[in-house]
């Protein structure tokens, strides 16, 4: 296991794929997988330049034959991506221990959810294939009665410059609210539709309960 990010007592960081998996210690609510996505830059330049909206729901199985339909007719030059999603997929499964997901892939050119907030479910997986990363906060950063008031970004962060944001490529993975006697971690979308920007979001969730009779 690599080692934690000294000033992130919530989170777990490293280059170490397995490090995902760490999610699920008691202490930590946010696990990033640090790593080099070079190898898909230029599938990624020739799939910015075309809307992408593609969803895919069911098990592994099903999810794999929905992208594989997707990406013959609209990404169809982007075998690498197919194949980094599809990897990815099998590593939610082998944390979640689910059997049936939701998978979405989509270029987003708004700053979708602009106030800090917890999921409303157990695990979710990210990446940002295009475009900046999440937005996050260790907890130290976070004044937790503001945010259940329903307060401001302004209110809820205790320090701005405490704010942390996962980088291009990497691969997140966040306890929300119904990970249980979990604190869920507390994000948001980078802004981007100031300067018209975009980005290429992965989100893979489950449809079922997680299994902790691990």
């Amino acid at each position: 296991m690599m080692p934690t990010n000294i000033l992130d007592n919530n989170a777990i960081i490293g280059k170490d794929l397995g490090i995902l998996r760490d999610i699920h210690m008691k202490t930590k609510n946010i696990a990033v997988y640090q790593r080099n996505i070079a190898s898909l830059t230029q599938g990624l330049d020739h799939a910015i330049n075309r809307p992408i909206e593609c969803q895919a729901n069911g098990t592994v199985e099903e999810i794999t034959l929905s992208l594989n339909r997707y990406f013959a007719n609209a990404l169809h030059l982007n075998e690498n991506l197919l194949e980094d999603i599809l990897n990815l997929l099998v590593l939610y499964e082998q944390v979640t221990k689910v059997s049936s997901f939701q998978v979405s892939l989509n270029t987003i050119s708004t700053n979708m959810c602009r106030r800090f907030h917890a999921d409303n479910n157990e695990l979710r997986m990210l990446c940002t294939y295009y475009g900046p990363g999440t937005l996050w906060l260790p907890d130290y950063a976070v004044d937790r009665k503001a945010y259940l008031d329903r307060k401001d970004n302004q209110k809820i962060l205790l320090d701005e410059s405490l704010v942390q944001q996962v980088d291009t490529g990497d691969v997140v993975i966040l306890k929300g609210s119904l990970y249980p006697g979990a604190i869920p971690v507390l994000h948001r979308s980078p802004g981007i539709e100031e300067n018209g920007g975009e980005r290429i979001l992965l989100s893979i969730d489950a449809n079922e309960s997680l299994s902790f009779s691990r």
